[in-house]
């Protein structure tokens, strides 16, 4: 006889915490264009367009506020990863809870630096950025970006698509949920729009109560999932965690 292992969804592969984490991207974008000299925090692509640009007319100035950002996005993902790797058995917080607290101390900081520190907040905003890119990969079981909606448009007309063909509604289900966080992306960045004018540099600390928020949240689910394992036979209890 064969028992059936049921694995558990975490709370961050939730639409709720998707839905958080996606105003929050939205939001941490326009905040570095806007309010930190027109830097992209999420859209690498972006800034190395501008980087060549620089490049191309030496004005090295330009180049090192671009280069810095691209940098550590890219050692954010590194960090992320590593703490993956290495926390993903931790028993008093899950290791995605911890990139958050990473995320919310580092913005929190960046909202007391002043405008002639633009550099290092936006160097700050991305790494923070690329931690949570990495470490919040899927919603209900599809792959999504809460910083960014190339993926996400490309994966909603995928999605469309098939629709047409076969008019399933799971796939349907699908389509609007990828359109339902394009639409987040783009509240957070109104909300970060509107904000700058009243709030100013301080505005990031929106970013980091919706980050807070979705912190909080997984506790709710690692509680469940703790009493859910404490009273499964030992041979069912999971593994790890993803």
């Amino acid at each position: 006889m064969r028992l059936a292992i049921h694995s558990h969804k975490q709370m961050s592969e939730y639409f709720l915490t998707a839905a958080l984490l996606s105003v929050s991207g939205g939001l941490q974008d326009v905040y570095t264009y806007i309010a930190r000299g027109g830097v992209f925090a999420n859209a690498q692509t972006g800034n190395i367009i501008l980087l060549s640009q620089g490049l191309c007319t030496q004005n090295w100035l330009a180049v090192l506020r671009y280069f810095v950002p691209i940098l550590f996005f890219a050692l954010g993902i590194a960090v992320a990863e590593e703490i993956r790797q290495s926390c993903r058995n931790a028993q008093r917080l899950h290791w995605r809870q911890l990139v958050l607290l990473i995320e919310i101390l580092l913005l929190f900081c960046v909202g007391f630096l002043p405008e002639k520190w633009n550099l290092l907040a936006n160097t700050m905003v991305s790494f923070a950025c690329a931690m949570q890119v990495q470490s919040f990969r899927k919603v209900n079981g599809y792959v999504f970006a809460s910083t960014m909606c190339i993926g996400n448009i490309r994966s909603a007309m995928e999605s469309l698509c098939i629709y047409h063909r076969t008019h399933d509604k799971t796939v349907w289900n699908k389509v609007l949920l990828y359109l339902s966080l394009i639409s987040l992306f783009a509240l957070g960045a109104a909300l970060g729009g509107h904000l700058i004018e009243r709030l100013g540099m301080r505005t990031i600390w929106i970013s980091c109560l919706l980050l807070f928020i979705s912190f909080s949240l997984m506790f709710l689910r690692e509680d469940l999932q703790t009493k859910s394992n404490a009273n499964a036979p030992a041979c069912v209890k999971p593994h790890g965690r993803s």
